[in-house]
């Protein structure tokens, strides 16, 4: 069995299967945000929808995050930083990408436990 949560006739923002949450790639709301500040928003995007799966953050299995550009790697890791819970940070991958929206400066996609 599949549930989905908040399916809409394109996308799901998570599925879960087996165990597994799977997350849709999270946006930041304010496009007009620094790099902090879009990655502070798409963490809490990620937190609500992992409450919403019955997980959390000490979860995740994998993150892969995706930067419009390579530069802003050092503050979406002081952001990131803050966030994780030390020694419980998940396996891991960021690249620099076009992303689907100009204003956008970072999508981050999780795999977590429920």
């Amino acid at each position: 069995m599949i549930h989905r949560i908040d399916a809409g006739p394109r996308m799901s923002e998570a599925t879960i299967h087996n165990g597994i949450a799977y997350l849709a790639g999270q946006v930041a709301e304010d496009g007009g945000a620094d790099i902090e500040g879009q990655t502070r928003q798409v963490l809490a995007a990620i937190d609500a929808l992992l409450a919403q799966a019955g997980s959390d953050k000490t979860r995740i299995l994998r993150a892969q995050i995706f930067l419009a550009d390579i530069a802003d790697f050092p503050g979406m890791n002081r952001v990131w930083d803050e966030w994780v819970v030390p020694g419980q940070g998940p396996a891991r991958a960021t690249v620099e990408a076009k992303l689907a929206r100009p204003q956008w400066k970072v999508e981050i996609v999780v795999t977590a436990v429920v």
